[in-house]
């Protein structure tokens, strides 16, 4: 049995982000008693009851009328980027927790104001970067955090993804493919995902930005299909990241971070395979000394957005801390903002907080 159940409110509209993600997540979900929708549009509707059963309790197309009515403990908020910062803020102001899918803005600045209000009522802000939940990354962070690779010194972060996605007619029509209302292109997508890895697993945040957007691949959207950017971290260290569109499937996706005493690589997928052996190090630290170079071995699962939205359910319910704090949702925001600025100025800019 679990602990404590929670009720759940879902509030979406018409071109939701992963909503059968998380409907399946949440039917699973011990913690979740229950789940509550809105939708203006009506469109995920069908889909909630199909996966929710009856474990869905009504739906509404009102984001008020569910809060005052239903009064869930958590939101789970997968708008348009533009048009999630008001419900957000609605949900936080009735007393909510939300989980929030990313980027959850257009702007930095109206994230921050959510945190800061978010903090004001005591709830949770929690983003949707799923994979730091998966358990090759905790073994990385553990690994790091015990000083095998000693003080950063460097890091490449390298997301590729399909350009087909771009080719569709449904996709150019889509909010993710307007930078007035998704906020950006893969790198507010998809690379967001990795650069908060790299803070994440070092502790050490992102000061500056520089470098170049661009599309490349010509397709008619209104956003970027590649970013190459250079990084500048608070104790010195240099990175530099490749975000982009560009294969016809599948994914490249690795993450190299250099030390003192050391290196350690999360390279989770090259093409359509995933990687077997995900993670990668070297050691020469005193205790942590390697021979050869050592290889994780240990699951691969869970992984994804059932145990990260179980892992906020709980967070919701006092059950354990949140798997992202709003500040580390903020962090990164800001440093993909200072990206896109830095490629619009062509100029160094620093990154807020």
């Amino acid at each position: 049995m679990a602990e404590k159940r929670i009720h759940v409110g879902v509030f979406t509209e018409a071109g939701g982000a992963h909503l059968g993600a998380y409907f399946e997540a949440l039917a699973e979900i011990e913690e979740c008693e229950n789940v509550v929708l809105c939708d203006p549009s009506g469109e995920s509707f069908n889909a909630a009851r199909k996966a929710l059963g009856e474990k869905l309790a009504a739906v509404f197309q009102d984001a008020g009328k569910l809060l005052a009515e239903a009064k869930p403990e958590l939101a789970v908020v997968s708008m348009e980027a533009v048009n999630a910062p008001p419900v957000v803020r609605q949900a936080l102001k009735a007393g909510c927790h939300v989980f929030a899918e990313k980027p959850a803005c257009v702007r930095a600045a109206d994230f921050e104001e959510l945190v800061k209000l978010a903090e004001s009522e005591d709830r949770h802000l929690m983003l949707a970067l799923a994979n730091r939940i998966t358990p090759s990354v905790q073994r990385a962070k553990q690994l790091v955090g015990d000083g095998v690779i000693g003080d950063l010194y460097g890091a490449e972060i390298h997301l590729v993804a399909d350009q087909a996605r771009l080719t569709r007619e449904s996709y150019h029509r889509g909010w993710f493919a307007d930078r007035a209302r998704s906020g950006g292109g893969h790198l507010i997508w998809l690379g967001i995902h990795w650069l908060d890895l790299s803070m994440y697993l070092t502790g050490n945040e992102i000061r500056e930005v520089t470098g170049f957007t661009a599309n490349v691949g010509g397709q008619p959207i209104k956003i970027e299909d590649a970013a190459a950017l250079a990084l500048r971290y608070d104790n010195g260290a240099l990175g530099t990241m490749t975000s982009a569109y560009f294969l016809d499937k599948g994914y490249h996706s690795h993450l190299r971070l250099w030390g003192s005493r050391g290196w350690i690589e999360y390279a989770e997928w090259l093409g359509t395979e995933r990687t077997p052996n995900p993670l990668t190090w070297y050691s020469t630290a005193p205790g942590h000394e390697t021979d050869g170079i050592a290889k994780y071995e240990g699951p691969l699962e869970p992984r994804g957005y059932t145990p990260w939205l179980r892992a906020c359910v709980r967070a919701a319910a006092g059950l354990e801390t949140p798997p992202i704090t709003g500040r580390e949702g903020l962090r990164v925001l800001r440093t993909v903002f200072a990206g896109y600025e830095a490629a619009e100025e062509g100029k160094v800019v620093g990154v807020g907080g």
